[in-house]
C-alpha cells in the first residue's frame, strides 16, 4: 500500500518547552494496527509501542526500526557502567532542546529529572535553553551535547577535558557522545515526520 500524507485533525501545537505529556501527530499514514506482522512486531520489540503512531510510522521499515531500537536501549538502559541513566537523559535533553524537538525533549527532560530528582535543574534547562548554569558536571555534559549537535567537528578534546574534570570516566562520556549524537538523528526524523500535539 503506497504511503499516505495526512492531514492530522484539530490540535493545538506546543510553542514552549515542557516535561508534560504530549502527543505526536504524524504527517504520513502509519501502519494500522490490523496490518502489523510478526516481523513487524518483533521490530517493535516491546507490545506497547504498537499503540504509538510513531512508532507504527517507522514499522514500515521494520529492518531500520529494530536497528534503531535496539541502538536506542543500548545506549538508554544498558547502565552496568558509564554514565548514570539521568545524565544520559539529560545529554538527549539538552540536543532536543537545542535542536527545538519539543516532543523528545518532554520524553527525556522528563526521565532526567525522575532519575535525578533534579526538577528545579531540568525546568531551567527547558525554559532558559542550553546555556542554563546547571553545576558545573551537568553544564559539560550539556555543553558537549551541544557541540556534537550543532555540528559534531565542533567537539574536541576540551569538552572531553571538560568531563573528564567532572569526574566522568571514559565509559561515561562515550555515553555523553552516544546520547547527544542518536537524539541529533532522531530529532530531525521526528521533525521530518510529524509534530507534538497537546494532549486533551
Amino acid at each position: 500500500m503506497p504511503e499516505t500524507t495526512l492531514t492530522p485533525p484539530a490540535h493545538t501545537v506546543p510553542t514552549v518547552f515542557t516535561r508534560a505529556q504530549l502527543d505526536w501527530l504524524p504527517w504520513i499514514e502509519p501502519l494500522a494496527i490490523e496490518e502489523l506482522t510478526d516481523r513487524h512486531r518483533t521490530a517493535l520489540m516491546e507490545v506497547a509501542r504498537i499503540k504509538s503512531p510513531y512508532f507504527r510510522l517507522l514499522a514500515r521499515d521494520p529492518d531500520a526500526l529494530e536497528a534503531r531500537t535496539r541502538t536506542d536501549k543500548d545506549i538508554f538502559y544498558n547502565t552496568d557502567a558509564g554514565l548514570p541513566r539521568a545524565e544520559r537523559e539529560l545529554a538527549a535533553a539538552a540536543t532536543s532542546r537545542l535542536n527545538g524537538c519539543i516532543y523528545c525533549a518532554s520524553v527525556h527532560a522528563r526521565f532526567s529529572a525522575t532519575y535525578s530528582k533534579r526538577v528545579d535543574d531540568v525546568e531551567k534547562l527547558l525554559a532558559e535553553g542550553v546555556g542554563a548554569d546547571l553545576g558545573e558536571r551537568w553544564n559539560a555534559v550539556v555543553a558537549a551535547s551541544v557541540a556534537l549537535t550543532s555540528t559534531p567537528i565542533a567537539f574536541g578534546p576540551e569538552h572531553v577535558a571538560r568531563l573528564r574534570a567532572s569526574g566522568l570516566d571514559d565509559l561515561a562520556i562515550s555515553d555523553v557522545i552516544q546520547g547527544a549524537a542518536f537524539f541529533n538523528w532522531a530529532n530531525r526524523l521526528m521533525l521530518s515526520l510529524g509534530e507534538p500535539a497537546l494532549e486533551g
